[in-house]
């Protein structure tokens, strides 16, 4: 009788959508993706796990009880990526969550070592800094110059501006994001890719459904990321799957032989936002901090 009162419970407690959701499809027959999703919960999750946490991919109750509302675990800069910060009038906080890190694979939640080519690039990347020479913008990085966050990391958590905007129609799926204004055209029509001679920050898309679930193969990027370190080799699949009324999953593998040691994948849940509104991104017209302010200084401390 008492696991009957329990599992009675349990139902009562459990949102109804969750109950009864049935994912919805367009006129056409597509899993219907459409709306505005932001990952500003997930803003507390390092993009690389702590490594005194191994492969433990979650957090005990302890640790999840020692994280407060506004704090980090860690930050998504390292030795791989610098996807920028924010003014902290404007910055979000996240929600203590119990996934120890963006990356999934490997099982430790880290980065897999960098080929010596990797190395290379690494160490040849712009310096947002101030510490490194500055002698005109093509001395910062492709975020800094509010050219684009380019590659792999278009989607990561940042600071502001945490929501992508999904729209779809018959044969092709148009993802917008919020920072620089981001806009990737997915062509969902079985079309190949296009010539190996023309490429772009972004690359070139192309999905297909498996399932309910969109997969997103992206190639022909271009040599000039100056933000996070991958080839013009790279390959990056996506895969945005709804997973309730609120929930959209997003998970992204990039395989890039001649940086990496190995694949890693990323993943983290989105949410569902109606009210959310697209504001514009005015970077280039307000863009004072970084290059007009960052050559002025390099100026100041020329001999």
């Amino acid at each position: 009788m008492y696991r009957l009162v329990v599992l009675a419970l349990a139902s009562f407690l459990v949102p109804a959508y969750s109950q009864s959701w049935t994912l919805p499809r367009t006129s056409w027959g597509d899993p219907e993706l459409q709306g505005s999703w932001t990952s500003v919960d997930m803003l507390g999750v390092p993009l690389q796990r702590p490594s005194e946490l191994g492969e433990r991919s979650s957090l005990t109750d302890e640790e999840l009880a020692r994280l407060t509302e506004n704090q980090r675990t860690g930050t998504a800069a390292d030795d791989a990526i610098s996807i920028g910060t924010s003014t902290a009038h404007w910055y979000d906080h996240g929600r203590p969550q119990r996934q120890a890190s963006l990356i999934v694979d490997p099982p430790n939640g880290r980065f897999p070592p960098l080929t010596d080519e990797g190395l290379k690039r690494r160490n040849s990347r712009p310096d947002d800094t101030g510490d490194g020479p500055m002698s005109g913008p093509a001395d910062a990085t492709i975020l800094a110059r509010c050219i684009t966050r380019g590659g792999w990391a278009w989607l990561l958590p940042i600071g502001s501006n945490n929501a992508i905007d999904i729209s779809q129609a018959p044969g092709v799926v148009v993802i917008r994001h919020e920072l620089i204004h981001e806009a990737r055209v997915v062509v969902v029509d079985g079309s190949a890719h296009v010539g190996a001679g023309v490429r772009s920050y972004m690359g070139d898309s192309r999905g297909h459904w498996e399932g309910d679930t969109l997969v997103v193969e992206t190639t022909n990027f271009n040599d000039k990321n100056t933000l996070s370190v991958m080839s013009e080799d790279a390959r990056l699949i996506e895969r945005f799957r709804r997973v309730d009324a609120v929930t959209l999953q997003y998970e992204a593998t990039l395989e890039d032989a001649r940086v990496r040691s190995q694949p890693f994948t990323i993943r983290f849940p989105m949410r569902l936002d109606p009210s959310y509104a697209l504001f514009e991104y005015a970077c280039h017209e307000g863009n004072e901090s970084t290059m007009r302010t960052m050559l002025k200084a390099a100026r100041m401390k020329d001999p």
